[in-house]
């Protein structure tokens, strides 16, 4: 089944007890169980992209603010808590259904530090440790670019966002934007199976 190419701009209630289904996955270095449901984007377990982007990024920040942007069930997010135990950790998205997972995913693995939230309920004021994200490409440009350009220019001074994007989906056009339309230095720093890793820095 096609996964929805709008699922970060499209709510979706909360799933049901019979709607979510538990898969096992690796996150951390961990052995987990993790409850998913269609509706959310790869309910069927860690997509390819989000695990190359898991397995190329250097270690969190062990504190601060830590954000994932468009969290779905929560791979991205719950790896940072699991790194980075007493660093807070914002999970965002604007579907109830992925927030709802990721707060049981979150509970159901002892982590404390996650905050699953709607774009709008994070604090403005916050700036950003790190950021990693497998964002919605398929959105389409102009809403990407929108989405970039809200959450980017929020890490901290020396901090950097890495983004997991395809090459087919203009992982280079968009590095080169980040650069010259946010003024924010991006380069590549790994590229594997289709898919690049992107690294944002705050100088």
């Amino acid at each position: 089944m096609p996964e929805p190419t709008d699922h970060y701009f499209t709510d979706v209630p909360a799933a049901t007890a019979e709607e979510r289904r538990t898969v096992d996955v690796h996150l951390a270095g961990h052995e987990t169980s993790v409850a998913t449901a269609g509706g959310t984007f790869s309910p069927g377990g860690i997509d390819k992209a989000t695990r190359i982007l898991l397995d190329e990024v250097p270690e969190p920040p062990s504190a601060g603010d830590l954000l994932d942007i468009g969290c779905g069930w929560g791979p991205i997010a719950l790896t940072l808590a699991l790194s980075s135990p007493d660093a807070s950790v914002w999970a965002v998205d604007v579907t109830e259904r992925a927030l709802d997972l990721t707060r049981r995913n979150a509970a159901s693995l002892g982590l404390d530090n996650v905050r699953a939230a709607r774009p709008e309920e994070v604090p403005a004021d916050i700036p950003f440790a790190a950021i990693w994200s497998n964002p919605p490409i398929r959105i389409g440009k102009p809403a990407v670019h929108e989405l970039l350009r809200t959450w980017l220019p929020r890490l901290a001074p020396g901090a950097d966002a890495h983004l997991v994007i395809g090459k087919n989906l203009g992982a280079d056009s968009y590095a080169r934007w980040i650069t010259t339309d946010l003024g924010l230095p991006t380069d590549r720093v790994a590229s594997r199976k289709g898919f690049r890793v992107l690294r944002v820095s705050h100088t």
